[in-house]
């Protein structure tokens, strides 16, 4: 049987807050739209002159916009799906989006959720808590329970509750793989509603997503000072902090992660630790692939030329893991 990690022991016995005044003034209850699909083709288009916007054929499609999965307050928290008319292969996909725990939105991936749905998968992007609203875990929390109500409601979707794969662009690739692998983790559990359901998944596919805040790659130990977009979803500077950063650290649990799929740009930063945890999940034989787009920007999944193999590398990879 495996050892809980240290993390997360350590975690349930104490409180996570320390000595260090908590940042509070990311919290401004405003959802912030500054990264948004539209405005970073602008920004790429610059230096990457040839990248055109994706075009998805959705006349075999179903497509379910607005659905309420999780409530808290008045607060609802909606998600998107897409699942093919015919011929579905049972695998649901969450998709995460990205920007930085505290922007982006549900919509940045729907063209990869029809894309994939055209090749037979149920897609579901949630939105989650950003960090102007809530501290992690909040989010994660949030994402289990779009896990939970997907396991609920899989008849309606043609979802096998057996075959559920977390992904996720840049802080969104963080969470799922957080996420992902710590599946029926008490510390990342929120216990309010549907007990009883795992939210444990049987794939991650991290897209660009850090999966440490605390190794010698991240950029967060270049300056543990520094009140940047992690800091504001943490509530505290890596030096103020240090045991929260490894708690929020995908590679920390990495001896509990299920298969995964890294696909990364060629922004070296987005891949602190990677390499480490694909040594913990080669010495567990547990399926792992790696693919990176040479010369690419952290945004490529969203545009072509790097859109049309994304799809491929994802819907090969689920292909080996649930052989298919």
């Amino acid at each position: 049987m495996m050892k809980m990690p240290f993390f997360i022991f350590f975690g349930m016995m104490i409180n996570l807050s320390c000595c260090f005044a908590q940042i509070t003034t990311g919290l401004t209850g405003i959802r912030d739209t500054s990264f948004n699909n539209p405005a970073a083709f602008l920004k790429e288009k610059k230096y990457h002159p040839g990248i055109e916007m994706p075009v998805i054929d959705v006349s075999g499609l179903t497509q379910k916009m607005e659905l309420t999965y999780y409530k808290i307050g008045k607060r609802k928290l909606k998600l998107d799906a897409f699942y093919p008319k015919k011929q579905s292969n049972g695998i649901a996909i969450v998709i995460i989006h990205g920007g930085g725990w505290r922007s982006g939105n549900r919509t940045q991936h729907h063209d990869l959720a029809r894309a994939l749905s055209n090749k037979g998968y149920t897609c579901f992007t949630p939105e989650y808590r950003l960090s102007t609203e809530a501290y992690f875990p909040a989010a994660i929390f949030d994402i289990k329970e779009a896990i939970k109500w997907i396991k609920v409601h899989a008849k309606d979707f043609n979802v096998d509750s057996s075959k559920l794969v977390v992904a996720g662009f840049s802080a969104g690739g963080q969470m799922a793989a957080l996420a992902g692998c710590t599946g029926d983790m008490p510390a990342f559990e929120n216990y309010d509603q549907k007990k009883g359901i795992s939210t444990k998944v049987q794939a991650i596919i991290d897209i660009d997503g850090t999966t440490s805040f605390v190794h010698a790659e991240s950029s967060e130990q270049k300056n543990p000072s520094a009140e940047g977009a992690s800091a504001y979803w943490l509530g505290y500077t890596p030096r103020d902090n240090p045991l929260l950063w490894a708690t929020a650290s995908p590679l920390s649990y990495a001896a509990f992660s299920p298969p995964v799929l890294f696909l990364n740009s060629s922004v070296e930063r987005m891949h602190a630790g990677r390499d480490d945890y694909m040594k913990i999940l080669q010495e567990r034989n547990v399926l792992n692939r790696v693919y990176t787009f040479e010369n690419s920007p952290h945004s490529f999944c969203l545009f072509e030329p790097w859109f049309t193999p994304t799809v491929k590398y994802i819907d090969d990879f689920l292909k080996i893991n649930f052989s298919l």
